[in-house]
């Protein structure tokens, strides 16, 4: 069936990939903030444990919410690892890192979140879809507030 939601068909083509980046980037770091939750070690443990639980948390109920923007611009979400590693600009860490380089690689995360949301802006604004723009701000005000706190505890 045809969509017609007021968005030129190359244009939700267009939005929809920058979405499947961006729902990659969000996948990889949820993926990565569950394991420092499972292996952090040290003095900082508790604290630190209970935040990444409330991170990956949050950031996997944000997979859905991009994803589903994805199929009600008509495309397909990926959803696999490999579709992932091939969108995704976090990169992955070898190893189990000390707690607070698990916080600093956690900071780059969430910045470079931010980076591919904010790429997609323009796009989106130029084509009128607000829907999408409601998620990419909302993406924002999140990613830009836990890169910050995260930042907080490096001191």
């Amino acid at each position: 069936m045809e969509i017609n939601i007021g968005i030129e068909p190359k244009a939700r083509t267009k939005i929809a990939a920058g979405l499947g980046r961006l729902l990659a980037d969000t996948y990889t770091l949820y993926l990565k903030t569950h394991n420092y939750h499972w292996n952090v070690t040290g003095p900082h443990f508790q604290t630190l444990h209970l935040m990444f639980m409330q991170q990956y948390t949050e950031l996997g109920l944000a997979v859905d919410t991009i994803a589903e923007r994805i199929r009600a611009l008509g495309e397909p979400a990926p959803g696999t690892y490999k579709a992932f590693s091939k969108l995704t600009s976090i990169k992955e860490t070898d190893g189990v890192p000390k707690a607070m380089d698990m916080v600093q690689d956690l900071v780059n995360g969430h910045e470079t979140v931010v980076r591919t949301a904010r790429e997609l802006i323009p796009l989106a604004d130029k084509a009128g879809d607000e829907s999408t723009l409601n998620v990419l701000t909302a993406r924002l005000e999140i990613h830009e507030k836990t890169a910050w706190m995260l930042r907080s505890l490096l001191g």
